[in-house]
């Protein structure tokens, strides 16, 4: 877990870290790691998720400032983690209102066949109304809901990029390149 240097016959030891992350989020861990010391030595497609993928990096465990960029490192994952959480969150809210607004109309349909079994047969036009809407509508309102929810959480998520790029500023000059 260490490589031998040629020059001077100088020891260099290496510390190594793998993470898993959404494959969305990639770049920007693979950009950012490289600002506290870390260069990236691969990357695997893990068995645990699908959209996810583990990156492998390793650095200098002799590094300058390994305390102040190993909390600057936290900082930036809990950042990190806080754009991916904002992310899944356009997704998850408008997917919710989709559901319930569905099966609300799928209980209006179940209603009309057993109003149709029953032998009633304007109950059964009266509820099957609102439940082929309800099976209609959840298409529309979820783009309209995921475009509601972006509108909110995009500026949030810049934010977050920015203060991303500020912490990798910090550490990369602490690393002095």
């Amino acid at each position: 877990m260490s490589e031998n240097t040629v020059n001077g016959n100088s020891f260099t030891g290496y510390e190594y870290k793998s993470i898993t992350v959404d494959c969305n989020m990639e770049s920007m861990y693979a950009d950012g790691y490289q600002n506290f010391g870390w260069i990236l030595e691969g990357t695997s497609k893990p068995q645990a998720g699908v959209n996810t993928i583990a990156l492998k990096f390793k650095r200098d465990r002799k590094i300058r400032n390994k305390a102040e960029l190993t909390r600057l490192q936290r900082q930036f994952d809990a950042c990190a983690s806080e754009i991916t959480r904002m992310e899944k969150s356009k997704n998850s809210h408008a997917m919710v209102v989709a559901l319930i607004v569905g099966l609300i109309g799928t209980v209006f349909l179940a209603g009309a066949t057993f109003a149709c079994l029953g032998g009633l047969i304007v109950l059964c036009i009266v509820l099957a109304l609102p439940g082929f809407i309800g099976w209609i509508l959840p298409y529309f309102l979820y783009h309209s809901t995921y475009d509601k929810q972006a509108e909110k959480v995009n500026p949030l998520i810049d934010k977050k990029q920015d203060e991303i790029y500020e912490v990798c500023e910090r550490a990369n000059a602490l690393l002095g390149n």
